[in-house]
């Protein structure tokens, strides 16, 4: 119930961020849209990082897609709040003023126990858990919990910055397959998004569309990510997208139909994919860098979103010169999420340490695996 809550703060953030997309002119545009986008992201990446850290192991994929629908709501509530509010200014002013109950709102939220033992605050961690047990309704669990508990924690001296996610081999191959995949997935999300008018419908509409076509790609996403795992399923989403798109290259504009229900196809999968890297991505870093980890790839994300316009452009030079970047790029994404250790069933990893055991412990059982398999050969029989 905890964890559910925290998840609410996702559809005021999405609205928001969506809303600076709105035409915004000069100095004070510029400064108003830019203030609320960092605003935003900042809120949604806490209470998701949150989420993360109280989540149980065996329903955090649930809790995950939850937070993600929280984002698919803002973006149909914002298609229909943009329709009545045409003005950017008071458009930003209604989406944003929710941000004020949820201010008040977010000071009920307690600090990641998870984090508090890692930051040598046991005291305080077995407060919070045991706030969190009175909320659940757990009385008995409540009554067990003390500073016990917290003694198979590892206390990790010392403090940790964006450095650190370059300092092992693991974390150096975890933070540039992720930036590829933050970078390409926010670049052809939002390439899609920005380009609505192209398809010859009502802009409204289609907003609400792409909006809603988030609902069943979220699902499936949600199944595959917990029975073939999150590697595969985020590569899954991005090679989908990109062959969504390429075919779309091959269609007939006049055929305005068949291109808009390609497109949504295609940007379905991505939202699949942005669905599957926020979760993926919380598990892989652990807990002394998880917020450095996700900064970067969602900075990463932001960059990749600001390219896109400049992309577009590109129709001037040649008509199908965008729809082949914007194809091209998710699938070579997709090659990059296959080397991402799989986390599925797994642990959170609360030091550096323990993502590298993560990762040497997967390499083992492949080996094994293969070992076994090799011993089981026919060829090897029939030698």
């Amino acid at each position: 119930f905890y964890s559910l809550s925290l998840s609410l703060t996702g559809s005021t953030c999405s609205s928001s961020t969506g809303s600076t997309g709105s035409s915004s002119t000069g100095p004070t545009g510029s400064s108003s849209t830019g203030s609320t986008g960092s605003s935003s992201t900042g809120s949604f990446l806490c209470s998701l990082l949150t989420v993360v850290e109280w989540v149980p192991t065996r329903v955090r994929t649930i809790v995950g897609t939850v937070t993600g629908y929280c984002y698919t709501i803002g973006q149909i509530i914002l298609a229909m709040v943009a329709y009545y509010i045409r003005d950017w200014r008071w458009l930003i002013l209604a989406v944003s003023l929710p941000f004020y109950a949820f201010f008040l709102y977010s000071w009920w939220f307690l600090e990641s126990a998870r984090w508090l033992v890692l930051s040598k605050k046991p005291e305080q961690a077995v407060k919070n858990l045991k706030a969190v047990a009175y909320i659940n309704g757990r009385h008995a669990e409540r009554e067990k919990i003390n500073l016990e508990v917290t003694t198979g924690q590892r206390l990790v001296p010392g403090s940790y910055s964006g450095v650190d996610l370059l300092r092992t081999q693991t974390l150096r191959t975890i933070t540039i397959c992720l930036s590829a995949v933050w970078s390409v997935t926010a670049f052809a999300y939002y390439g899609l998004s920005m380009d609505l008018q192209k398809f010859g419908v009502n802009i409204y509409l289609i907003q609400v569309i792409f909006g809603a076509v988030d609902i069943p790609s979220k699902i499936i996403v949600t199944v595959c990510m917990s029975t073939i795992g999150r590697r595969l399923s985020q590569c899954g989403a991005l090679v989908l997208s990109g062959v969504a798109i390429f075919i779309n290259l091959l269609v007939p504009y006049e055929l305005q139909l068949v291109r808009t229900t390609l497109a949504v196809i295609g940007k379905g999968c991505l939202a699949a994919s942005f669905s599957c890297c926020y979760l993926y991505s919380g598990e892989l870093y652990p807990t002394v860098i998880r917020q450095n980890g996700m900064g970067w790839v969602t900075m990463m994300g932001r960059l990749g979103a600001m390219v896109a316009p400049m992309v577009l452009m590109l129709v001037e030079v040649k008509v199908w010169l965008p729809g082949l970047i914007f194809g091209g790029v998710p699938i070579l994404s997709g090659i990059f999420a296959y080397f991402l250790p799989e986390t599925l069933a797994s642990p959170l990893p609360d030091t550096i340490q323990d993502a590298e055991d993560r990762h040497f412990k997967q390499d083992s059982e492949k080996e094994e695996l293969a070992l076994k398999e090799q011993s089981n050969s026919p060829l090897k029989e029939l030698a």
